[in-house]
């Protein structure tokens, strides 16, 4: 599917001023001039598509409209047909999800002596883990230190990231790449066996370590294989979680789960529950296309903000700069930042830059929106998508011909499936829906305000602030999986149980009713995107009828 006539026109002129553009510099605008354009172009700061939520603890707080219907979304779970006493799993630990943060919780955990259930939606691994390409970042070499790593990622934040969050982080970075290294992950190394590694947009060092631009696939291969040659980790495949379970002390005890085939109901009741379920991606928040996967869909925070999980920056969305945009099978699919990294620049229709390379994501956004809007010199698809170039053949060109294919491997392979040559042609690229900046509040080691539960990953929320550096998603779910297996065990070891009950959820429909609102809302969590082919719903014997007929009764 090569590109028609009128895109290649555009071409040659993208091409007509390659050797120009390599040597013109463009600078990084002011910090000033960066809060002027992103407020003013930036999907975070439009007026539509928000709301107010109306209950829970952000009661007031504006919310893009798509998660403020998840986060006040219907149990899927009617409490008084559930037995509690009917316990399928006893555990030390469960955990949700099984992305790089789970399954690092889950190693962490074991090695601490827990008995481990991991439970996931899909296959063991399925995740935004295994589509991460660019790397991650840790501050290991002799001209750079976490106190820099810091520096860069508070700043990237718009300095709203917590700072005992970030600090963590970049504390923890050197080791988790060690960790990860000796347990067999492949990370680039230069020919005298040191680490290569790359500079991102807002980063003062090269410190982002990769694997090719493949690098979360070569991780998860390496945990999953991990998490299956352990004793005492057990997982379960296609059985999501859809209630968490408290005791009668106000803890968190345990979850419900339900088989996405034959409907049936688990219950687990375990010491500490860590919740691993990733971002908010196919929610499409303001129509966006997303790179995520089809399991990322606010689940957990869905469910810990029905026990009484606070979100913080729940309002900040991560527009990744370079999604596909063409061919029409790709729209969404991330151009990893690795290109940019290595010189790739991003060119309106007329051949002209559009920004610094390596302006921080948010900005670099904001920028391509105010081409293809206001200054209108965005190229428009045959299917009515609009985007810019990028760049890529540049790369060949500044560090020699081969690059592309040695460093790009699976990009270069995905674009010609569809006869786009990507060591000689640009793609098209415009911001797509990557990730979620805010998130469950949590510590340094993961643990929400409600005992018993633990946030690792995208799920939680503060160590970002209001825009994510690149390298830093991958760093964030090792480092802060590792925190919270090892403290979810450490506190499994010394709680006492109560009894199991589910009054959070006939508290939470008792004020859906009362604010009028519980035909309004869907059931949450979601579990997979209203466009994916559906498991029949195991609410449709539970709630549906009550629903349609206004006779929902709860004690």
């Amino acid at each position: 599917m090569p590109y028609p006539p009128y895109m290649e026109e555009s071409i040659r002129k993208l091409e007509a001023s390659r050797q120009r553009r390599m040597k013109e510099e463009i600078p990084l605008i002011s910090s000033d001039e960066r809060d002027i354009i992103v407020r003013k172009y930036h999907p975070d700061y439009r007026e539509t598509g928000k709301r107010k939520l109306l209950l829970g603890p952000n009661k007031d707080e504006t919310m893009p409209e798509e998660l403020a219907n998840q986060l006040e979304g219907n149990s899927r779970v009617d409490p008084d047909k559930v037995d509690l006493s009917k316990i399928g799993y006893d555990v030390d630990v469960l955990i949700i999800g099984s992305g790089g943060a789970g399954l690092s919780a889950a190693l962490l955990a074991q090695e601490n002596g827990a008995k481990v259930l991991i439970a996931t939606k899909l296959r063991l691994g399925d995740s935004n883990t295994i589509g991460a390409e660019g790397g991650t970042q840790a501050a290991d070499r002799p001209n750079d230190s976490p106190v820099l790593h810091y520096l860069d990622t508070m700043g990237g934040g718009h300095f709203e990231n917590v700072p005992e969050l970030v600090w963590a982080m970049a504390r923890d970075a050197p080791m988790a790449i060690k960790w990860l290294e000796d347990l067999g992950v492949n990370w680039d190394k230069e020919t005298d066996g040191s680490m290569r590694e790359l500079e991102l947009a807002g980063e003062c060092r090269r410190r982002v370590h990769s694997c090719k631009d493949y690098t979360g696939l070569e991780v998860m291969r390496v945990l999953r294989d991990e998490v299956r040659c352990r004793d005492n980790i057990d997982y379960i495949e296609f059985e999501p979680a859809i209630e968490l379970i408290m005791d009668d002390e106000g803890q968190v005890a345990g979850a419900i789960l339900v088989n996405l085939e034959t409907n049936e109901l688990s219950l687990v009741r375990a010491k500490a529950v860590i919740v691993a379920t990733g971002g908010l991606g196919r929610l499409h928040t303001q129509g966006f296309p997303t790179t995520n996967h089809y399991g990322a869909t606010a689940d957990g925070l869905a469910m810990a903000y029905r026990v009484g999980c606070s979100l913080i920056y729940g309002d900040s969305i991560q527009y990744h700069p370079t999604g596909a945009v063409y061919p029409l099978q790709f729209v969404g699919i991330l151009i990893t930042e690795n290109v940019r990294a290595l010189g790739g620049q991003i060119i309106n229709i007329d051949g002209e830059q559009v920004a610094c390379n390596l302006e921080p994501r948010d900005i670099l956004a904001s920028f391509e929106i105010r081409e293809c809007t206001e200054r209108h010199k965005g190229i428009t698809t045959p299917a009515g998508n609009v985007g810019v170039w990028e760049d890529i053949p540049l790369i060949d060109m500044i560090h020699g011909e081969g690059t592309i294919a040695r460093r790009l491997p699976s990009l270069v392979h995905k674009f010609s499936r569809f006869n786009i040559d990507l060591i000689h042609e640009p793609v098209l690229v415009y911001p797509t829906l990557h990730y979620q900046n805010g998130g469950v509040r949590m510590d340094a080691n993961s643990a929400t305000e409600v005992p018993g539960l633990w946030v690792p990953g995208e799920v939680g929320g503060g160590v970002h602030g209001r825009n994510r550096l690149g390298g830093n998603a991958t760093l964030d779910i090792y480092v802060f999986g590792r925190r919270a297996g090892r403290e979810a065990t450490r506190y499994a070891k010394e709680v006492k149980l109560g009894k199991l009950t589910l009054n959070h959820v006939r508290q939470w429909q008792k004020e859906l009713e009362w604010l009028g609102i519980v035909k309004e809302r869907p059931f949450s969590p979601m579990l997979l995107p209203n466009y994916a082919r559906q498991p029949s719903d195991y609410l449709a014997d539970l709630y549906t009828e009550k629903l349609q007929s206004g006779l929902v009764k709860l004690a």
